[in-house]
């Protein structure tokens, strides 16, 4: 705190990669207000409504004269909800009701609910690996969403139920927020490369999951398909309908190892920027199939300039990518 400004640190992504983003808030004596700056998108500059309500609504009480947010750097477009946490407890600091000292050495991710509770944004798990990676010891994120948070080592997970949670463990009160417990048995070490054959759980076998014995025959498809998985090369698989070309695509991923923990973290965040929370990191070879008629944007991918939208391409990464139909020219341009 400088000045009467105080600063709450939250994570911006662009696609998997991270950027500190410093919420600064201070008080000025205008007319009661509240504005947001800094290249914000419609999600962002709508937290101002969302941030007053919740505030409201749990109790806390934000100044009564017009309060400025920016978010620096000033030059990076912002988008999403998950600056919510940040602008509040930013205001709230500004505004007396909080100690502004550890703000800016947590990173803060969290969507705010108009009752003051906290919800996931997507691509939690890869802000929390930016978090780390950009040298932040401590992330504050919702509670529904601590078990993915927990997902990645080194990192002290503060889980927080609502606003008043998050508040209450600024404040040092023990109600509303807990700190996530990594779990051993699901979580290894990014960044360790000898970590990577440990802790690997593989799901083939399993009753309703496709498998390569479930293959009757054609041994030479078969014995294709395995040296294929063993020198990770592509395959061609040509013949008429009804030959088994899709059911021996659909069964490849079985027969690949298990990804190491790197691979098996950069497929968690690729996951992890849909809405979908993780409990644990994705082992096994993702499979991916796009439809025919599917657009070079959903096979590639796409973006606005500020969100980036994975293909399917980017959603196979260490795995299996299935374009049938390819050599009748039905994908479009």
């Amino acid at each position: 705190m400088s000045g009467g400004v105080c600063r709450a640190a939250s994570i911006s992504l662009d696609g998997l990669e991270g950027i500190t983003v410093l919420v600064e808030a201070a008080v000025s004596n205008q007319l009661p207000g509240m504005a947001i700056v800094g290249l914000p998108d419609t999600a962002v500059a709508e937290a101002k409504q969302r941030v007053r309500i919740a505030i409201q609504q749990v109790g806390f009480e934000l100044s009564h004269r017009f309060l400025l947010v920016n978010l620096s750097p000033a030059t990076l477009p912002k988008q999403g909800s998950g600056f919510d946490l940040a602008i509040a407890l930013a205001a709230l600091a500004a505004s007396g009701g909080l100690s502004a000292d550890r703000l800016s050495g947590t990173a803060h991710i969290g969507e705010l609910s108009l009752d003051g509770g906290l919800r996931r944004p997507p691509g939690l798990l890869s802000a929390v690996l930016a978090a780390r990676r950009l040298g932040f010891r401590r992330v504050m994120v919702p509670e529904v969403a601590a078990d993915e948070a927990a997902l990645v080592p080194g990192v002290e997970i503060i889980a927080a139920r609502d606003l008043r949670g998050a508040g209450s463990w600024y404040r040092g009160e023990p109600d509303g927020w807990r700190i996530a417990e990594p779990d051993p048995g699901r979580i290894t070490d990014p960044d360790d490369d000898a970590g990577g054959s440990a802790e690997r759980g593989s799901s083939r076998g399993a009753e309703g999951v496709p498998d390569i014995s479930d293959v009757v025959g054609q041994p030479q498809a078969v014995e294709a398909m395995v040296v294929a998985a063993a020198g990770r090369h592509h395959v061609s698989l040509v013949g008429p309908p009804g030959a088994g070309k899709t059911l021996l695509a659909k069964r490849l991923p079985t027969i690949l190892p298990d990804l190491t923990t790197e691979e098996a973290t950069v497929v968690s965040s690729i996951v992890s920027l849909g809405g979908t929370p993780l409990t644990g990191l994705v082992r096994r070879p993702p499979f991916e199939s796009p439809h025919h008629t599917a657009s070079a944007a959903a096979i590639i991918g796409s973006g606005d300039g500020t969100t980036v939208r994975p293909g399917a391409i980017t959603r196979a990464c260490y795995g299996v990518l299935f374009l049938d139909e390819l050599g009748t020219g039905k994908y479009t341009s």
